[in-house]
């Protein structure tokens, strides 16, 4: 017996006919044959009916060649095997039907099993179709921001070079009669002198009484005075080239050192006057850098420890060489960096001051700057008060 489906499959009696089903033909049969009729299966067991008595005969019930039972009947034998054809047509016609139905019950099995298959593989598509739109949302949002960081860097290039043409070019004006201006009281010191010569060819109470002996002195030290104030303004027009590097604008070899005590001079007259700048600057090896790009992250940094610290306080600016990196503290005793404050510290836009007191740009600016020279820069609370910024820079 074969229980595959198909057309070639080999059926038993038991899965063509019910037990009922055969009882009553039985029933109809014996009422034919005028005797008790029993059904046997391919073994010779009893399936329906009593047991085969002597005087018996058996009619196959056959079906593709091969008997799928027998009827039993102590009648004409002839008669039973007209009985048994009978009964053939039926279980053929149920064996027909059966396999059709197998085949179509396997029809539709394996119309499932393939339908599961797409369905699977469309999942698995599916899957990887949302895993490949989450990386190219990553990489976008990546883009972007690189973009974004990009952006801010090309607008503080062109920031910084506006300042430098407006440094450049203020020096130039200021620089021209700062020239002539410094020419003419040295001078005018000279004419001091050679009128200081004529004191004794001046009648006395001439010179008495135009007191000029004092107005020479006064006159000398009003020289004097300007003449600093001249040297005061030379120096204040090259720390404001040194800060911007007007003369420098691409990478270059850069002492660090003197850019920082540039940018100390600048800000000093920014600073409130209870706001001390200590400077404890180590010697440093020559760094290659954008220095007027450095000029600006430092600048910031020391305007956000100013405003730190606010009417009193002091910030401090320290350097220092590492062998392998040029190391730049800016330290204040202002109120520190709140522990939820300080991973957002670089975000651009953040601020913790109140409106128009910043734009939250200043510390992203320097950050920026700082990892385009492939530097890091952090922030901390120090233990003993204040904040610490510190910038790290490859030599």
């Amino acid at each position: 017996m074969s229980v595959e489906p198909g057309f070639d499959r080999e059926f038993v009696l038991g899965e063509l006919i019910t037990p009922r089903d055969a009882d009553e033909i039985c029933t109809q049969l014996a009422a034919v044959l005028g005797q008790p009729v029993a059904v046997l299966d391919a073994a010779g067991t009893v399936f329906v009916g009593n047991a085969p008595t002597v005087g018996s005969v058996q009619a196959p019930l056959t079906l593709e060649l091969e008997p799928v039972g027998f009827l039993a009947c102590a009648c004409d034998a002839v008669a039973l095997k007209g009985a048994a054809r009978v009964v053939r047509w039926g279980l053929l016609s149920r064996a027909r039907f059966r396999m059709v139905s197998d085949l179509h019950l396997e029809a539709v099995r394996a119309d499932y099993a393939k339908l599961q298959q797409q369905n699977e593989a469309l999942r698995a598509s599916e899957a990887k179709y949302r895993e490949l739109a989450e990386i190219l949302d990553a990489k976008v949002k990546e883009q972007v921001k690189i973009i974004d960081e990009r952006q801010r860097q090309l607008y503080q290039a062109e920031r910084l070079a506006s300042i430098g043409q407006l440094a450049a070019g203020v020096a130039h004006e200021i620089n021209n009669p700062l020239g002539f201006v410094n020419s003419n009281l040295s001078t005018a010191e000279r004419y001091v002198a050679q009128f200081a010569e004529l004191h004794d060819m001046v009648p006395a109470e001439k010179w008495k009484a135009a007191d000029l002996d004092f107005v020479l002195e006064d006159f000398a030290e009003l020289l004097a005075d300007s003449q600093q104030g001249v040297a005061r303004i030379a120096r204040i027009v090259k720390d404001l080239k040194g800060f911007s590097s007007v003369d420098q604008p691409d990478v270059q070899l850069a002492d660090i050192n003197g850019q920082l005590e540039s940018l100390f001079a600048v800000i000093a007259g920014q600073k409130p006057s209870g706001v001390t700048l200590t400077s404890e600057l180590s010697p440093l090896p020559p760094l290659m850098c954008l220095s007027g790009h450095l000029n600006q992250a430092f600048l910031n940094i020391l305007q956000n420890a100013l405003q730190a610290v606010g009417e009193s306080g002091t910030v401090t600016l320290r350097s220092l060489a590492t062998g392998s990196h040029v190391v730049v503290q800016i330290d204040d005793t202002g109120p520190g960096i709140p522990d939820e404050v300080l991973p957002y510290i670089f975000d651009p836009f953040y601020t913790t001051r109140g409106v128009g007191g910043g734009t939250g740009l200043g510390l992203t600016v320097a950050r920026d700057i700082v990892l385009t020279h492939g530097g890091t820069i952090t922030a901390a609370t120090r233990p003993e008060g204040g904040a610490r910024v510190t910038v790290e820079l490859p030599l």
